[in-house]
């Protein structure tokens, strides 16, 4: 399972014009599965996520978590965060999880922030969305289960 975190003083998401999720002060997550991940894959993704320790503290040092900072969460799925462009320049996907899994995993992902109280918003899986945010900082973060970087 692959992540792009981005610190976000504001995001939001919308599909046809119409918004469907936006958030304030938190993290902009585009999440991608794998065809090979599973239950730990998402796991440690949620843990890693909601304890990167990214926002300010009193001492102006990135040492606060989003759980910290009550901060709020918008999940965009992105299946292209597996696309491969080693060869040729036409990207390949073959390593994307199936749409119902990447789905499955995607709304599982959201339940669990949810259930640790953080306000999450998302996307709608597999629609074409337009997503809007402002970056604080800029503060980006790229993730991968397998740690692969």
């Amino acid at each position: 399972m692959r992540a792009v975190v981005q610190r976000v003083t504001t995001a939001s998401v919308s599909v046809e014009g119409k918004a469907v999720g936006e958030i304030g002060n938190g993290l902009m997550v585009l999440l991608g599965v794998g065809d090979e991940d599973t239950d730990r894959d998402l796991e440690y993704l949620v843990e890693k996520i909601v304890g990167l320790r990214i926002f300010q503290d009193e001492n102006d040092k990135m040492n606060l978590s989003l759980m910290d900072v009550k901060g709020e969460l918008l999940v965009i799925s992105q299946f292209t965060l597996y696309g491969d462009v080693r060869k040729g320049k036409r990207p390949s996907f073959i390593k994307s999880a199936r749409p119902d899994i990447g789905k499955m995993y995607y709304e599982e992902f959201i339940e669990k922030t949810k259930s640790l109280g953080i306000k999450t918003e998302k996307g709608i899986f597999g629609a074409h969305m337009d997503v809007n945010l402002i970056n604080n900082g800029p503060v980006t973060i790229l993730l991968d289960s397998k740690k692969i970087f």
